[in-house]
């Protein structure tokens, strides 16, 4: 019994994150059939976070409202910079990354997440390498492999495994001229996805940071809606000027897309990530992104019926495997940590505490 629950409580995360990953890939086939029939990213994202926050609020007030520590102006502000890096400016990148370049190319960008992530966490000592260690070759190899499964599935297609649902729409696609394929790949739309890229990992630092002074998931995800709402709403009046006839729902497929990224993509699949890094840290939980374009991968092949290559399929293995070899090796090493701490003898723990430090 006392190993069961042991071993739920320490894969709840990953179970957190599976689902997470599951809703999120849900939530670009909807994205993509709404931009698909021309509605416009900015209201798309302004109308997701006011969903979001509507939808948490009461869920913050009544769950959260005896734990919920005293709002400070630095816990705010804290907040509105997440909203910034990881709602508002994220969304804004890749949606503007897919315009210029390729939804393929664009999705392979968020498998760098994890990558990205390490890099970053290294400078500040929150995530270190061994390399004489397993579990610091573990996380550099694993690293490294699923970069490799990222660019494959974004820049290699390879030999059909399947028959094309849509022929049409292939012979469409292969009469393009190599000078107009060429121009979709402009550098602006590369830079917009590094930009996205380079957020969305900075959200998990400072998520790590909000997680310790105000630990409410709940609460911080429906403050981080709201403020990315207002950012949201204002980015598109000055991008967009005062064109409200963008503003109206025109279609089922649009309200739908609003409601479920709203409840499920900006409200509860922030609420885990944010659980996620309080438990695990950042490079754990960004560690499972690349997941998520091997769901979209499924629901393209499944539900929408596009051509499966084998790019899709010798890159979707080379990211489970490198995230598995990621999180062994981060596995590994906190092991480690946990062997090499002394275990001081009780008569000895006041004395050991009474030092100096």
């Amino acid at each position: 019994m006392g190993g069961g629950m042991k071993w739920w409580e320490e894969g709840k995360p990953v179970v957190a994150m599976l689902a997470v990953d599951f809703a999120l890939a849900t939530v670009n086939v909807f994205l993509k059939k709404a931009l698909d029939q021309g509605m416009n990213h900015l209201v798309l994202i302004t109308y997701r976070q006011c969903v979001a926050t509507v939808f948490l609020t009461p869920i913050a007030y009544f769950w959260e409202r005896k734990s919920r520590p005293k709002l400070t102006g630095r816990i705010l502000f804290n907040l509105f910079l997440s909203a910034m890096a990881g709602a508002t400016f994220t969304q804004y990148f890749f949606l503007l990354g897919i315009q210029y370049t390729s939804a393929t190319f664009s999705c392979a960008f968020i498998n760098l997440v994890p990558v990205v992530t390490f890099l970053m966490a290294l400078p500040f000592g929150l995530e270190t390498v061994d390399l004489k260690s397993k579990g610091g070759i573990g996380k550099v190899l694993g690293a490294l492999v699923c970069v490799g499964g990222a660019m494959l599935l974004g820049l290699y297609k390879g030999v059909a495994l399947t028959k094309p649902s849509n022929p049409q729409a292939l012979t469409h696609a292969n009469s393009l001229s190599p000078s107009k394929r060429a121009e979709r790949w402009r550098n602006i739309g590369t830079l917009a996805l590094v930009a996205g890229c380079t957020l969305w990992s900075s959200w998990f630092f400072i998520q790590a940071r909000i997680g310790k002074q105000y630990p409410c998931q709940y609460s911080s995800t429906t403050f981080m809606s709201f403020f990315s709402a207002l950012q949201s709403a204002t980015l598109s009046l000055v991008v967009g000027g005062r064109d409200f006839s963008s503003w109206i729902l025109s279609s089922k497929v649009e309200m739908l897309t609003v409601l479920y990224a709203g409840i499920m993509g900006s409200g509860l699949s922030f609420v885990g990530m944010s659980w996620c890094v309080k438990k695990r840290g950042p490079l754990f939980t960004a560690a499972f992104s690349p997941l998520i374009q091997v769901v979209v991968a499924m629901f393209d092949f499944s539900i929408l019926n596009e051509q499966l290559h084998l790019g899709s399929v010798l890159g979707s293995v080379l990211v489970i495997v490198g995230l598995y070899t990621l999180l062994w090796g981060k596995s590994k090493d906190a092991q480690n940590c946990a062997i090499k701490q002394p275990q001081a003898p009780d008569d000895q723990e006041q004395e050991y505490q009474e030092q100096p430090v």
